[in-house]
């Protein structure tokens, strides 16, 4: 697998971060395992960066307009098809993912390198604009980031951006019709141009019949119409699929779905290792309270009673009377401190309250909070669930530092296991400050110099004997030394490199 390219400056670092996320969950999508996603995603991002490089250098040193050129992450996304393209020409095929081959076999491909002026309207249409207005149409539409965000990564105006990216629009709709009159076309084709123009321009207007029965059968003037309505939320679409190729509404989909987990909207319970993504973390923290006062009334109640005369509760009962008559009424994850009322009630048949979820391949506290601890957000602090009671996993580690620079660095983590896993966490401590800020196969969580890494959806079952592995980006300042005290499941991991 190639080095990743040195960051030159701390901005190309930061840039470097967002690239190598969105690149990565393209990769993923082009291959058929995970090893084969962090190598096609390495070897196009280095090749990727090479090219915006030269063309940056080259464009200082003309004179006069510059040369048409994508923005950044576009074009490392492009250089993702074009080494996947190469993979299937070297015979490294079987590595990529079986629909893929196919189209990468197909006339579909061959569009997209072949003859400029036949190439899709929208990869020409973005090319053709200003790189600031194409990158501010890109992470609007395509990696729907929020519009304050992305005005903040680009130093525009937060209140005015809005208005600027309706004008990046309309600048986009102008290059797009542009380019599919210079498209070579036949004499049917051509004579629906000016039509397609009007009933796209319009939010009102309805599709002519014939102009429909054209747009079922013509690929270059449907993907005109795509890239020219700029309503009924189809731009989106037209720039993934008319840039990227193959996958272009999956990784659509994915880079949704990654706005919406930075921005906590389907963040996970770091407590619950199990549980559905929680929607509302302010509820979890409201119940968590409440059970919290819960345990400590059901204390104080435990501490009254043991004080009192032996074999009398204050009541008129015995203390040996119905342990379900004691029962503390605090919610699962939380257990009243022992006493000599609560003891014989420990001693009963009755299930313990921390119980795993009927699907959980062994058991785990849903909330690993001290007992004690009045904080309602101990659950983000430390996400870590308690060490199984059952027979501990035999598991090793390797940490491997990929790439590093001034004030960051590229890590992989791979753990063998030789129990089979339904599900995995897994956590280890940082020595020198580091922060994790981009991950890929799994889901992180950091508290402090902890962090845990959680399964993705698509990775969770590992079999005996099995390795599972992911990799992140992380900031640093200083000393960088490798990470230890790594744990499966809550087990300890022996570190073999």
């Amino acid at each position: 697998m190639p080095d990743l390219p040195t960051p030159q400056d701390a901005t190309e670092a930061a840039l470097f971060s967002e690239c190598w996320d969105a690149v990565l969950s393209y990769a993923d999508l082009c291959t058929s395992g995970s090893s084969a996603a962090n190598q096609l995603a390495a070897e196009a991002f280095s090749a990727g960066i090479r090219e915006a490089r030269e063309a940056e250098t080259g464009s200082f040193r003309s004179a006069g307009r510059r040369s048409a050129r994508l923005p950044r992450i576009p074009l490392l996304l492009t250089a993702v098809r074009s080494t996947a393209a190469a993979w299937e020409e070297t015979g490294q095929g079987h590595k990529l993912d079986p629909d893929l081959r196919l189209w990468l076999n197909s006339d579909k491909a061959a569009r997209y390198t072949g003859p400029p002026l036949q190439r899709p309207v929208a990869l020409r249409g973005l090319r053709d604009m200003q790189e600031p207005d194409a990158t501010l149409l890109w992470l609007a539409e395509v990696e729907a980031l929020p519009l304050p965000v992305a005005a903040r990564r680009l130093g525009l105006d937060p209140d005015t951006v809005s208005e600027e990216l309706a004008q990046v629009r309309g600048l986009f709709r102008d290059r797009c019709r542009r380019n599919h009159l210079d498209t070579p076309m036949d004499a049917h084709c051509r004579s629906y141009a000016r039509l397609l123009d009007a009933v796209t321009r319009s939010t009102g207007a309805d599709t002519p019949d014939d102009l429909s029965r054209h747009l079922a059968t013509c690929v270059q003037c449907a993907e005109a119409a795509a890239c020219l309505r700029l309503h009924g939320g189809g731009l989106p679409g037209a720039l993934a699929g008319g840039v990227i190729g193959w996958g272009g509404l999956a990784y659509l989909e994915r880079r949704r779905r990654a706005a919406e987990v930075r921005l906590g909207a389907r963040r996970p319970d770091p407590a619950d290792a199990d549980g559905p993504p929680n929607p509302g973390a302010h509820k979890a923290r409201v119940v968590r309270n409440g059970l919290l006062v819960a345990a400590v009334l059901v204390s104080a109640l435990a501490l009254a009673v043991s004080v009192m005369p032996a074999g009398s509760t204050g009541d008129g009962t015995t203390a040996g009377g119905d342990p379900s008559d004691r029962q503390p009424v605090a919610g699962p994850g939380f257990s009243a401190p022992v006493t000599s009322a609560t003891q014989s009630a420990s001693d009963s048949p009755e299930p313990s309250r921390t119980t795993p979820r009927a699907h959980s391949p062994e058991p785990k506290n849903p909330d690993p909070e001290p007992q004690g601890t009045t904080s309602s957000t101990a659950d983000e602090d430390d996400p870590e669930p308690s060490p199984s009671t059952s027979e501990p996993a035999t598991c090793g580690v390797e940490y491997d530092l990929v790439n590093e620079w001034p004030d960051g660095f590229q890590a992989t983590v791979t753990v063998t296991t030789e129990r089979a896993l339904d599900d995995w966490r897994v956590a280890w401590s940082f020595r020198d400050g580091q922060e994790v800020g981009q991950m890929w196969d799994a889901s992180f969580a950091q508290s402090g110099s902890r962090v845990t890494a959680k399964a993705a959806d698509y990775n969770r079952t590992v079999p005996a004997d099995g390795t599972l592995s992911f990799g992140f980006i992380a900031s640093r300042e200083g000393e960088n030394s490798a990470a230890y005290d790594f744990s499966l499941n809550g087990h300890d991991c022996a570190k073999t490199s």
